[in-house]
């Protein structure tokens, strides 16, 4: 097992006996001596995709040594996100001959994270998981607070559990292999982490947007670790989402319908979440809760990052407001939108009017 000589940052999120540590830095993967520690029993599971795997597997198979395990690989994708891989990875914990003291590790994106996560949370009600995000969005968003789940034809993340990890292992270097795109999606959830709560980060974000797009290292590290510590607090005041945990989904309820509509294959999350919080904006604009310059400054910034700001062609104001309509936040047949009263002011409305949702989606289409 190595020992490191490179400093990492551990934010810790403070759940009781169900506490774990984020680590955030470079080279953590191989850090074995720090990881292993969380595998309490003598079998794994890694569960990756076939594009992570070829990269970062070898690395985390040599902390694996003395441990009987084995790796299932899912195609790369939010497609693949599916009760039938869940299935799958259950299969290959049966083959394992995983006890209840075993372990899965999710060596991947969110797509990974949330299916390793699940499969976790189901196999024998519940085992360890551990989370190696290698994607920016699951470093700042999906591997940390325990919302697993697979998606149906109906709707995104319509099944999950909230199961927590043991320990995500956020090694930054993996970053550099990600693709420009999916680098990009991933900066929408740190935007999105201050539009919701920290106006003073969105300021930074603003003076920092060319640094963070050219992923420069110090920045990076700086915005991983305030996006992941602004999450951490907001899991632990509410971590099965009654309440405040609910701001986190900034954009999404637009944003999944987005994603869903795509058939998950015209726009990442990440992007998703880029154009639905700027019709979040909009939608608070129109009902006067905020000023046409916060809408403004969003839009800014996300272009500034390189995100998408524009509902791609072909998609119609009906199908997604229908969509919209079996999101897991509305309550009594009522939608029930996180809106904004401006830069780092979220807040929970409920019954929002139809009209005025599709008044903003017809304007966003035209």
């Amino acid at each position: 097992m190595t020992t490191p000589t490179f400093p990492a940052r551990t934010i810790d999120v403070a759940l009781g006996q169900r506490s774990y540590p984020v680590w955030i830095g470079p080279g953590l993967l191989a850090d074995t001596a720090r990881w292993r520690a969380a595998l309490r029993g003598r079998h794994a599971l890694v569960i990756s995709n076939t594009t992570v795997a070829p990269l970062y597997l070898d690395r985390v198979a040599e902390g694996l040594a003395g441990l009987r395990w084995s790796s299932f690989l899912l195609e790369d994708g939010e497609a693949h996100k599916t009760f039938a891989n869940v299935g799958r990875a259950l299969d290959a914990l049966a083959q394992l001959g995983a006890t209840r003291d075993a372990c899965v590790v999710a060596l991947g994106g969110g797509v990974v994270g949330d299916l390793a996560g699940f499969s976790a949370a189901c196999w024998m009600r519940g085992i360890d998981f551990i989370q190696m995000p290698t994607t920016l969005l699951s470093m700042v968003d999906s591997s940390v607070g325990g919302k697993t789940g697979v998606n149906l034809p109906a709707g995104k993340n319509l099944v999950g559990a909230f199961h927590q990890p043991r320990a995500v292992v956020a090694d930054t270097d993996t970053l550099a292999s990600l693709p420009e795109r999916e680098y990009r999606a991933g900066l929408a959830e740190v935007v999105k982490g201050a539009a919701i709560g920290d106006a003073t980060f969105f300021d930074w974000l603003e003076q920092h947007a060319d640094a963070l797009k050219a992923r420069e290292t110090g920045p990076l590290t700086e915005a991983i670790a305030r996006k992941v510590a602004y999450k951490a607090g907001v899991v632990v005041r509410d971590e099965t989402e009654q309440g405040e945990r609910a701001l986190l989904n900034l954009g999404h309820t637009f944003g999944h319908a987005l994603e869903t509509a795509g058939q998950y294959r015209v726009l990442l999350h990440g992007e998703g979440v880029a154009i639905g919080m700027l019709l979040a904006a909009q939608l608070s604009e129109r009902l006067g809760m905020s000023e046409a310059a916060d809408t403004a400054r969003l839009q800014r910034l996300l272009a500034a990052l390189g995100l998408p700001t524009a509902i791609p062609a072909g998609m119609a104001p009906e199908p997604l407001l229908a969509l919209m309509r079996l999101d897991k936040k509305n309550l009594a047949g009522a939608l029930r939108l996180i809106l904004w009263r401006g830069i780092g002011r979220a807040e929970i409305v409920g019954g929002v009017g139809e009209a005025d949702v599709m008044a903003v989606l017809e304007a966003a289409t035209r």
